[in-house]
């Protein structure tokens, strides 16, 4: 398995960096004066829920771009709208499913990718929606210039969390047949 582009990484070494980095995001929604945890929430905010890390929902893609991408428009939960370019897409195999992901970008932005999802899980052990993977240029490459998408680092949108958000919707053409069983599931109620 290839971690980060370095074959010779840990397993074990993957699922404890994925841990601490789950950690420092409780902190942030526990004590940030920018949590989407309402502050007067925060007492009984119990923390995060996730899956088990595992490795075998990390994935090395390479983005197929689109030759010309195509503006979209994507409603919000809360009635409005906001506009992505879809760049591209990854062509990856879960759990032995052939399954493409479409890659998003806000207008003039050029490093960061947005991939959110829909997946056998929505409803059931994660947010109804859908979740969320932010992708940055070069943090989330490999040496060999392929992307990192890892389903571990899977996020719920903040409305979630809160009302006061206004999130973006999962586009169709990124709801999954597979279940993806990585990253973050529901809140707590």
């Amino acid at each position: 398995m290839s971690i980060d582009g370095d074959t010779d990484i840990d397993p074990e070494a993957y699922v404890e960096r994925v841990r601490e980095e789950r950690h420092r995001k409780e902190e942030f929604f526990t004590q940030h004066p920018r949590s989407p945890i309402p502050e007067s929430d925060r007492a009984e905010f119990s923390g995060l829920n996730y899956f088990d890390p595992d490795p075998a929902y990390r994935f090395e893609a390479t983005l197929h771009e689109h030759d010309d991408p195509e503006r979209i428009t994507v409603e919000t939960t809360q009635d409005g709208a906001r506009e992505y370019d879809n760049v591209g897409e990854f062509r990856i195999r879960v759990d032995a499913e052939d399954v493409t992901v479409q890659a998003y970008r806000s207008p003039g932005d050029e490093y960061r990718l947005w991939v959110p999802f829909r997946d056998g899980t929505n409803g059931e052990w994660t947010y109804p929606a859908g979740r969320y993977l932010d992708l940055e240029d070069p943090d989330d490459r490999t040496d060999d210039g392929d992307w990192v998408l890892d389903f571990n680092e899977a996020y719920n949108p903040y409305c979630a969390y809160s009302e006061a958000y206004e999130c973006p919707l999962v586009p169709a053409d990124n709801w999954l047949d597979v279940e993806i069983p990585a990253g973050e599931t529901l809140p707590d109620e």
